[in-house]
């Protein structure tokens, strides 16, 4: 008997002349295996800030296209980033639907309440996943996939002001 995959991955067997079904959930791991990309967390003003000062966050999204040929079918991917959840080192975090921006904008920023030597923002990036057979109509995958990007060292440091004329 041949094996056939039902929604979300589970296998039933069905006699040897039925071809074995494509379901949603073989394309869900399939993605899963290839993985998504994780992003890099941009900081400013750079590898140290200052308390009760907003710290710029930014990354640069990227839309995942990839083809594949899963169960004799050919399958069309495009991953897009929905949410982008900050993770800013120091036991809070943030959630946005944009990937902020650079300064001069403020979009996504942090104000870290006391020093550290070292703190190791990340950000993970929600995708949602589309996906195509056969050159046929696009369809989305009911559940997002997150990424987790790699950790940036921070150092934040505090500043006293200084009197310079009486």
């Amino acid at each position: 008997m041949d094996e056939v995959v039902l929604k979300y991955g589970c296998r039933t067997y069905l006699p040897a002349d039925d071809e074995p079904q494509l379901t949603e959930g073989d394309i869900l791991r399939a993605v899963r295996e290839i993985g998504l990309p994780s992003l890099e967390v941009q900081i400013q003003p750079g590898t140290s800030t200052l308390v009760n000062v907003p710290t710029i966050f930014y990354t640069e999204p990227e839309v995942f296209n990839r083809s594949v040929t899963l169960l004799g079918y050919d399958i069309d991917l495009v991953a897009t980033p929905v949410r982008y959840r900050w993770l800013h080192g120091d036991g809070t975090a943030s959630t946005t639907t944009r990937p902020g921006k650079p300064y001069p904008s403020t979009e996504v920023t942090h104000r870290y309440r006391r020093p550290a030597e070292a703190v190791n923002p990340r950000v993970d990036v929600v995708y949602r996943v589309r996906y195509r057979v056969d050159g046929g109509a696009w369809s989305t995958i009911d559940q997002t996939l997150t990424a987790s990007g790699p950790t940036a060292a921070l150092e934040v440091k505090e500043a006293a002001p200084v009197l310079t004329h009486p």
